[in-house]
């Protein structure tokens, strides 16, 4: 028998120490020396744990758990046991994690789209990754990490799930959830649905549960009388689409009708289109235009009326649609046709909107029509009427005539109560525009909406104001101008025109004159001077010598011009002999002019 001293030691150990997804790793322990005997009792965590189980063997363990393990051999009664192995630690691999995604990245799909589904493997790297895809739709999945779906259908709506494998595998990705809708229906809506003078026209673009990335694609309807269709063309600025689902219409002044459409993706995948909106005028501002025979709002049952399209076309529609469900049709299923003309059949009641369509894809004024089976009626115009023109409102019954109080009413204001048949406006307003309604002894009609529109003032062009304005300047100026050169102040030229008998005078005269600017400066200073003769018998014979001296000056440039004057006195002494003529050259007035020049000599 041999004994050794010394407790032996279990030995533990593994191969792998990472379990795989779904997995699990060997584990080995045995006692060295080796004896036979033994049996094996295993740990995991602390070593004071108890056994998970033992086995009489030193074959090895299988384990799917994460944890530190132990083992120690034991033999005999009591049981004599070796000492603990070396722990070993054993560790869960944890995987890459794969997730489905849909390319494009949008929260509602529609048929008839195209789109991805991918498998995306977190953290992956460059590993070549084998997929794998599972679904209950009728989708068949290949291994390729994109399953792509043209003209996506309610068959592809399902549950995607996805994973990848390598050397190990990853776990599954949560359930992707696939719905696939109907293609969505737009829906447009305008305001208002009656234009005023100078209003904008706002169009709302939209569907169910509409998202971000749709873009807007606005229309404008054409009539084509021909083919009894109308054709579409795009609004200015949307042929790309709008990001906008609204679009404002600026100036509009016709009746015109109006579609959208809503668009996304590359290629662009649309919307069904949406059912035409009209907008109203019933203004004149069309070269086609619409009249009613007899020209008022409301009708009897029975009742002749005449619809008459007025403009240069040859080929006529007239059309209508009704409030209620929106059905547009054409005279020739409520009425009959005839030429520019379509006669109604008032038998049916009606609240219908009516217009004329041309040949050449114009739009007239747009006439709001009642046929009514009441006893009593409104009598009101069809047509806006015009701002300060006289308008006559009144009720009119079906047999009998009125025999007591008529009430009319303007937007549910009474307005007027006697027996008097006839609402009177001398000169009509904005401000009468609205609503009407009359009642007699219980009955009521319907009302009826009278539009007024203002009186349009053509703009005045700006260029006979200013033609009359730069003429009446011109005018001012040339006055002006007169008035100072007849008024100016006698600075350029000096006149003295003194009789005197005395020398001395002419001294003082001359020193007076002297006063005048200097010549220097540019400006011409005369001097004249009349001096008697000293004889004074032809003062007494009625007549004198006169001498006239005058001397012009002008400035030629130089700081000092010469100054040249020129006098020049008569030496005729001799007396007149009575009775006798004059000389010649005493009746001779002596002119004498001198200019200065740029030297004596000149």
């Amino acid at each position: 028998l041999n004994q050794t001293a010394n407790r032996p030691k279990a030995e533990l150990w593994s191969y792998y120490r990472d379990i795989p997804v779904g997995g699990s790793v060997t584990l080995t322990c045995s006692v060295n020396p080796s004896s036979s005997g033994w049996k094996y009792f295993w740990y995991r965590g602390e070593k004071t744990s108890e056994p998970l189980t033992s086995q009489l063997s030193a074959g090895p363990i299988r384990v799917s758990e994460e944890g530190v393990y132990w083992c120690r051999g034991g033999r005999g009664e009591p049981v004599y046991y070796t000492e603990y192995s070396d722990s070993v630690t054993v560790s869960k691999n944890v995987p890459n994690k794969a997730v489905v995604t849909l390319q494009p990245n949008w929260s509602e799909i529609y048929r008839g789209e195209t789109i991805t589904l991918r498998c995306e493997i977190k953290d992956g790297g460059d590993t070549e990754w084998e997929y794998e895809w599972r679904t209950n739709s009728s989708e068949k999945p290949s291994n390729q990490n994109e399953l792509s779906i043209r003209s996506v259908s309610a068959s592809h709506s399902g549950v995607y799930r996805c994973k990848g494998s390598e050397n190990s595998s990853t776990y599954w990705s949560d359930p992707f959830n696939l719905t696939v809708s109907d293609k969505p229906q737009s829906v447009l809506t305008v305001s208002p649905s009656w234009l005023s003078a100078g209003a904008s026209v706002t169009l709302n673009c939209s569907f169910k549960d509409q998202s971000a990335g749709w873009r807007f694609y606005w229309y404008k309807a054409v009539p084509d009388p021909p083919v009894n269709s109308y054709s579409y063309e795009l609004l200015p600025g949307s042929s790309s689409g709008t990001e906008q689902d609204s679009y404002i219409v600026h100036g509009q002044t016709h009746t015109a009708e109006y579609a959208c459409i809503a668009g996304r993706g590359d290629p662009v995948y649309y919307t069904y289109n949406s059912k035409s909106q009209f907008v109203w005028s019933a203004d004149f501002h069309s070269s086609v235009s619409l009249t009613v025979s007899p020209d008022r709002a409301q009708h009897f049952t029975s009742d002749s009326v005449s619809l008459s399209c007025e403009g240069n076309s040859t080929e006529w529609r007239v059309r209508r649609l009704s409030p209620e469900d929106r059905d547009l049709s054409d005279c020739t299923t409520w009425g009959t046709m005839s030429g520019s003309t379509c006669k109604l059949n008032t038998n049916q009641l009606s609240d219908t909107v009516y217009w004329c369509e041309s040949g050449s894809g114009e739009f007239s004024n747009a006439v709001n029509i009642t046929i009514q089976d009441k006893d009593m009626i409104l009598l009101s115009p069809a047509r806006p009427v015009t701002e300060g023109d006289s308008v006559s409102l009144s009720c009119k019954l079906r047999r009998q005539t009125f025999d007591s109080t008529v009430f009319f009413y303007h937007n549910e204001k009474l307005i007027q109560n006697d027996t008097r048949w006839e609402l009177n406006i001398s000169a009509v307003s904005k401000s009468d525009e609205g609503f009407y309604k009359c009642q007699h002894s219980g009955q009521e009609s319907a009302q009826s909406w009278m539009s007024v529109q203002a009186v349009s003032r053509p703009e005045r062009s700006s260029f006979p104001v200013l033609l009359i304005v730069g003429l009446i300047c011109g005018i001012v100026l040339i006055i002006l101008l007169l008035l100072l050169y007849c008024y100016r102040p006698s600075k350029d030229t000096c006149f003295k025109r003194p009789i005197q008998s005395e020398s001395s005078n002419t001294d003082q005269n001359e020193a007076q004159c002297n006063t005048c600017t200097s010549p220097q400066h540019g400006d011409v200073c005369l001097y004249e001077s009349i001096k008697h003769s000293e004889d004074t018998e032809h003062v007494a014979g009625g007549y004198q010598e006169v001498t006239y001296s005058l001397l012009e000056l002008k400035h030629f440039g130089k700081k000092y011009d010469s100054l040249l004057y020129a006098q020049d006195f008569s030496h005729n002494k001799g007396k007149k002999k009575k009775g006798g003529s004059s000389p010649a050259a005493a009746d001779e007035t002596v002119y004498s002019e001198v200019k200065p020049g740029s030297s004596l000599g000149v």
